[in-house]
């Protein structure tokens, strides 16, 4: 066969209008995603098909198109902007002689070097091995010759036999660690809704500026940088605005058209800190032509997750890019709806202060406490909770 490079450099990157011409947008998208896990695109190859041919997924007459540019270009690697099957992945390898990843691997490896908590590592293991799973191919063909008679029995177990009993034996291992560190934090989310704090989590297309927003807010030093999936563990801080309870503000991973379903089910330590939140930032890139279609893609997310019912507040960031002032919008009833603001220079970044200082001081409530001198741990959690205004003997 052919030796498969750790990491690929030079990509050939393949993608196929399925009933329709080729979208230039998500091919852009696609560029990005390549240059992201460290990919240098040196040529893109596009078509057009009713519906993915079976064996190939792009045809027997594109795929030798495939091959022949990917020799010709000295690529490493050939990457497809769709979910291939494992017989398509392993047909197009043994054709074009490179490797081959389809668009869930690609996401994956990117999730694969970003993840830096324990619980994320665990999760993209998790997803990778579950993916792989399905890719298994017979590599070691000369220890499953079990043929009968004296000296001609083979061993009694397969090494692809050997390799899914491994990985099914791994997967279960990450399954019950997964499962313990969730527990962790569903204590936690118990104990903070025994003492309400009101929770944000930011939502938002991949690349919309969500963690430089939440570094504009808190004052977090949050990983940023102009990639996709730049942030992909959940960061929690503590903001505090006057006259306005303690609020909880947590970044979570960046969404993609597409994403893995794998990936999906096993983000789950960040996607539920936006099922949790009590207020959805949606962070939406106001510059980007597409971002209609991305409101609309993140919106389905949110709802397959079964945060849907959340109230959201929309800003649109990057407003620097067109030329526009800041601005705070208003619903039917007054509310506010959305705020147009510049995370990266800081304008507008008071105003969405100020709405959220009007949604959540809406539920601060001054109320007289008598406290006997027994009750005094109790004194001193309102006190670290900062619900004291003022305190007075009798």
């Amino acid at each position: 066969m052919f030796e498969r490079p750790e990491r690929g450099e030079r990509a050939i990157l393949v993608r196929i209008g399925l009933g329709q011409a080729t979208d230039s947008d998500e091919l852009g998208e696609f560029d990005a995603l390549a240059r992201s896990a460290g990919a240098i695109p040196v040529a893109t190859i596009t078509g057009t098909r009713r519906t993915p041919e079976p064996r190939f997924f792009v045809g027997s007459g594109k795929a030798d198109e495939i091959r022949d540019r990917a020799h010709a270009e000295s690529a490493d690697l050939v990457l497809v902007d769709h979910e291939l099957s494992p017989s398509q992945e392993r047909n197009l390898e043994g054709l074009i002689g490179r490797r081959v990843l389809d668009r869930t691997g690609l996401i994956l490896d990117i999730f694969a070097r970003r993840a830096r908590s324990a619980e994320g590592q665990l999760e993209v293991e998790l997803a990778q091995l579950k993916h792989l799973s399905t890719r298994l191919i017979r590599g070691w063909t000369h220890l499953e010759r079990q043929k009968g008679g004296i000296g001609l029995r083979g061993p009694g177990e397969t090494q692809l036999e050997t390799d899914r009993r491994l990985i099914g034996k791994r997967i279960r291992t990450l399954s019950k660690k997964l499962e313990t560190l969730a527990r962790r934090r569903d204590t936690g989310r118990q104990v903070r809704k025994r003492v309400p704090v009101p929770s944000i989590a930011l939502i938002g297309y991949t690349n919309a500026g969500k963690s430089t927003l939440f570094r504009a807010l808190t004052g977090a030093d949050a990983y940023v940088a102009d990639q996709l999936f730049a942030t992909l563990d959940p960061t929690v801080r503590r903001l505090r605005l006057p006259h306005t309870p303690d609020l909880v503000v947590a970044d979570t991973v960046g969404f993609i058209r597409d994403l893995p379903h794998e990936l999906v089910a096993a983000f789950r330590s960040t996607l539920m800190e936006a099922r949790d939140a009590d207020l959805l930032l949606h962070v939406v890139d106001a510059a980007d032509p597409d971002r209609e279609r991305h409101i609309a893609q993140v919106d389905e997310l949110i709802e397959s997750i079964g945060a849907g019912s959340i109230p959201q507040l929309r800003v649109y960031n990057k407003i620097d890019r067109l030329g526009r002032p800041p601005e705070l919008m208003r619903g039917a009833f007054g509310a506010p709806a959305a705020v147009r603001l510049s995370a990266a220079t800081g304008a507008g970044v008071e105003l969405l202060s100020a709405a959220l200082q009007e949604t959540f001081g809406q539920a601060a409530m001054r109320l007289v406490v008598v406290l006997p001198p027994s009750q005094g741990r109790l004194r001193a959690r309102l006190y670290e909770l900062r619900l004291v205004r003022e305190e007075s003997a009798l």
